[in-house]
């Protein structure tokens, strides 16, 4: 199977122009205190969903101006680890990211040596690159153009994204990450292929 390539993320600056343009304006934003401690107003609590698309892996990196800054890979070809992308929406809860990466870390989505999926993230490899990725939140279900809207804004979509990125080297896991905010291309042989895509809210599946 060839590496599929993406382009994951656009430069940190692009977030000061063009993407923050296609963002609901800041002032149409109902205020959201108390983030950490898990309690949310405004009406953007009805919708918000964290996104974590779980790619199996044999290899995998991420590459930012030429320059290769992530990667992992197992010379016999076998699956050692999980390529994810992570997609942070405005109102989204630290008690998110915590599920998302428990879950990530503990689903038995890795073959043994029966080839049957019994084996967690751990007892794989260990590997994770996390790539923050706000285009899962695009809303693409009217006109051609998709929006943005929903995504959190990138000082916020930053913290939660580092805190997921935390949760999981808690964890003992051989965390690598992209750069936040760059043009990022990111190559990935898919072993399967295995994707899962996971979603929670208010620290829950949804």
């Amino acid at each position: 199977m060839s590496p599929t390539s993406y382009q994951a993320a656009p430069p940190r600056e692009a977030y000061s122009n063009r993407y923050v343009r296609m963002m609901r304006p800041l002032n149409s934003i109902s205020p959201l205190n108390d983030v950490d401690n898990g309690a949310r107003h405004g009406t953007r609590a009805e919708i918000q969903i964290m996104k974590a698309v779980l790619q199996r892996a044999s290899h995998a990196s991420v590459t930012v101006d030429g320059t290769v800054v992530s990667e992992f890979g197992d010379l016999n070809g076998h699956a050692c680890g999980l390529l994810i992308l992570l997609g942070v929406q405005e109102g989204d809860l630290e008690s998110d990211s915590i599920y998302l990466a428990t879950k990530a870390s503990e689903l038995r989505i890795f073959e043994d040596s029966d080839g049957k999926m019994n084996l967690s993230l751990a007892e794989a490899g260990g590997n994770v690159i996390v790539v923050s990725q706000f285009t899962l939140l695009g809303d693409w279900k009217k006109g051609r153009r998709p929006g943005f809207s929903n995504a959190a804004r990138p000082d916020e979509g930053q913290r939660l994204y580092m805190h997921f990125v935390d949760q999981l080297k808690a964890k003992g896991l051989k965390v690598q990450t992209g750069v936040f905010g760059a043009d990022m291309k990111v190559r990935i042989l898919n072993d399967g292929p295995v994707t899962f895509l996971l979603e929670a809210r208010d620290g829950k599946p949804v």
